[in-house]
């Protein structure tokens, strides 16, 4: 029997819960892949396909209820334009988890989850590109 038993805990409070499940919507709809535990990862999984869905719904008051989840009207505009034009021919299942081993200090089962046909370049968005001509300037600058 199933009784009482509707979701992972993952010994947290409901208010740390509900922030990091929010947290790391952000970083998967952002970076479209990211490395967590196992248990984090299946929880992620199924708000984040109710997050594409809604998405894929274009009227007023799901764009309000998306940005009420996630906080940020960044994210909220990619899963709008991005992810629901990406995905609107697939009825459900717009993430995938894949094990990736144990962690070293704890031993903990990793994971990673991604959307399917994700972009391969959003994980670049953070990194700077280097500006090499200016540090060449500067050496020559301090070497004269």
């Amino acid at each position: 029997m199933r009784h009482k038993l509707g979701y992972k805990k993952l010994n947290r409070t409901s208010e740390h819960r509900k922030a990091l499940i929010k947290n790391m919507l952000n970083s998967l709809i952002k970076y479209e892949q990211i490395t967590t535990t196992l248990p984090k990862a299946k929880v992620l999984k199924p708000q984040a396909d109710k997050i594409i869905t809604l998405g894929k719904k274009n009227n007023l008051q799901n764009t309000k209820i998306l940005i009420s989840k996630l906080q940020d009207t960044k994210s909220a505009n990619k899963v709008k334009k991005t992810l629901a034009k990406r995905y609107e021919g697939r009825k459900g299942g717009y993430t995938r988890i894949i094990k990736s081993g144990y962690r070293y200090g704890d031993n903990a089962p990793l994971a990673v989850i991604e959307f399917v046909d994700r972009d391969v370049q959003a994980k670049r968005v953070d990194k700077k590109k280097k500006d090499t001509t200016k540090k060449t300037e500067e050496t020559k600058a301090v070497s004269a």
